[in-house]
């Protein structure tokens, strides 16, 4: 009997583990939230391609199966072929997952710009007025000052803490800000995923409908019998629209993936700095205590 009471108190620390369930359920949400976007933009696209880019009004004659009319590039990317509404929906996709990144990062940062927070956090720790800087997280919000937070209620913790010493204090501050910092920064890097693969596909769907589209271009010419540069040359151009619209759907989403990972760089540095602010000064204030004990 005393031997299981000796190993059930033991057993109680396995219950903070509970909170590891959050990521799960909010990547669960931001999977269904990535499905419904790419739905709706194909749906969107699909609208777009057939009573919009498809009117009458584009073409000569009033009939879709006839040229585009001169300059009416609506008309002119209709011409693209069915690959076009996909390659609408990789850029409607590029661009709402940018919107929703750049939102989502923004409230990351919290209300004021994160050298001044970092600043002012050490300002405080110096003058070791830790109640002052977890008061400036708490205005500050965001996910940087949610890990900063943490770190300062870890550093009072230790402050308190009797039985270790400075090694295993400050071991338990770090450890407690590597751990809020994996919570933290998936919410940041979702749905980056998906724009670095449109990146790298949408190039390739863009020549995938070109060389359907010159296959179709040269096939008419074969069973026309007699060689038709007009008709040749307007197969191809109709044929290039996808590639071009490829291109710059690719384009699109390098240019955000790169700068959405740039300021994820920067919280991340500035999540670093605030930490190791707080593990040199709680090292400075109780080392001396912790060698005499």
């Amino acid at each position: 009997m005393e031997q299981k009471n000796a190993v059930n108190p033991g057993a109680r620390p396995a219950a903070p583990a509970a909170p590891k369930a959050a990521p799960a359920k909010s990547s669960g949400g931001a999977s269904l939230f990535s499905v419904i976007v790419i739905i709706l933009a194909f749906i969107a696209s699909i609208v777009i391609f057939v009573f919009v880019l498809g009117d009458g009004s584009h073409y000569v004659g009033g009939n879709p199966e006839n040229n585009a009319k001169p300059g009416d590039y609506l008309g002119i990317v209709h011409k693209g072929g069915v690959i076009v509404p996909v390659l609408m929906t990789m850029l409607l996709c590029v661009i709402t997952f940018s919107i929703e990144r750049a939102l989502t990062i923004s409230k990351a940062k919290g209300s004021k710009s994160i050298e001044e927070f970092v600043r002012g956090v050490r300002q405080k720790l110096n003058s070791n007025d830790i109640n002052g800087a977890i008061a400036i997280c708490d205005q500050q919000k965001g996910s940087v000052a949610n890990v900063v937070r943490a770190g300062l209620k870890k550093y009072q913790e230790m402050g308190r803490e009797t039985t270790m010493n400075t090694d295993q204090r400050v071991l338990a501050i770090q450890k407690e800000i590597e751990e809020s910092t994996a919570l933290e920064l998936p919410m940041l890097e979702k749905n980056l995923v998906i724009i670095s693969t449109l990146a790298s596909i949408a190039t390739l769907v863009g020549l995938l409908g070109t060389v359907f589209g010159m296959i179709k271009a040269f096939s008419a010419l074969a069973q026309a019998g007699n060689p038709d540069a007009t008709a040749l040359a307007s197969g191809i151009s109709e044929a290039l629209i996808n590639t071009a619209l490829g291109i710059g759907t690719s384009a699109l989403a390098i240019v955000a993936y790169n700068f959405f990972t740039s300021k994820i760089d920067e919280l991340t540095y500035s999540i670093d700095e605030a930490g190791f602010s707080i593990i040199q000064t709680f090292a400075a204030q109780h080392g001396n205590k912790g060698q005499e004990s």
